[in-house]
């Protein structure tokens, strides 16, 4: 069977959303971004096909075949927490949100950044309820910030010893949305700053 048969019969169906239902405009989001992947790799393959393998028979081609592979490693050095950042700037001025917040400090020690982090991701989920119970404007940009922020977890588990050493979200002072929000940015935009683009 021809790869382009497999890529073609297990890519899934584009479904048109309801109006204003997040959980379907986020579906049809993960939808188009795995049908990029799959046309990337599709014409990733035909290339190398075609051209690449032909081209490793000469030191050129070597040449370009290495700095293709290195490309990506370099690629990948950027903040992963950018798209959580843009989206933390779309809702930090809304004033239709009105809750208070378990809002860590920015200035926590370095080996307590994980679980700072996931105690904010925590309390944007508080938000998230919040935006569906008073149908708040900025309720997609809320839930994005929780599909990046879990995104970029990776599913990976706090160290134990760590955790012992750190505040508990709930040892943290309840603050308003503006405060938790503002705090969220610093120490969003910190972590960033360690991948310059």
């Amino acid at each position: 069977m021809l790869l382009s048969n497999v890529l073609t019969d297990s890519m899934p169906r584009m479904v048109q959303p309801q109006r204003n239902s997040a959980r379907a405009w986020s579906r049809l989001e993960n939808q188009k971004t795995h049908l990029k992947n799959l046309r990337l790799q599709y014409q990733l393959y035909l290339l190398l096909n075609s051209h690449i393998l032909s081209l490793l028979k000469n030191e050129t081609g070597l040449t370009i075949f290495f700095l293709c592979t290195y490309l990506p490693k370099t690629a990948a050095g950027h903040c992963k927490w950018a798209e959580v950042l843009k989206d933390l700037e779309q809702i930090k001025t809304s004033d239709d949100i009105d809750v208070s917040l378990y809002t860590a400090s920015a200035d926590e020690d370095k080996e307590c950044q994980e679980l700072v982090m996931r105690c904010y991701f925590l309390e944007m989920k508080v938000i998230l309820h919040e935006c569906y119970i008073t149908n708040c404007r900025k309720t997609q940009d809320v839930f994005n910030i929780l599909k990046n922020g879990n995104a970029s977890f990776e599913n990976k588990q706090v160290n134990s010893t760590t955790s012992k050493k750190c505040k508990e979200c709930e040892e943290y002072e309840e603050k308003n949305f503006k405060e938790f929000i503002q705090n969220f940015l610093k120490v969003i935009q910190r972590e960033c700053k360690q991948y310059p683009d």
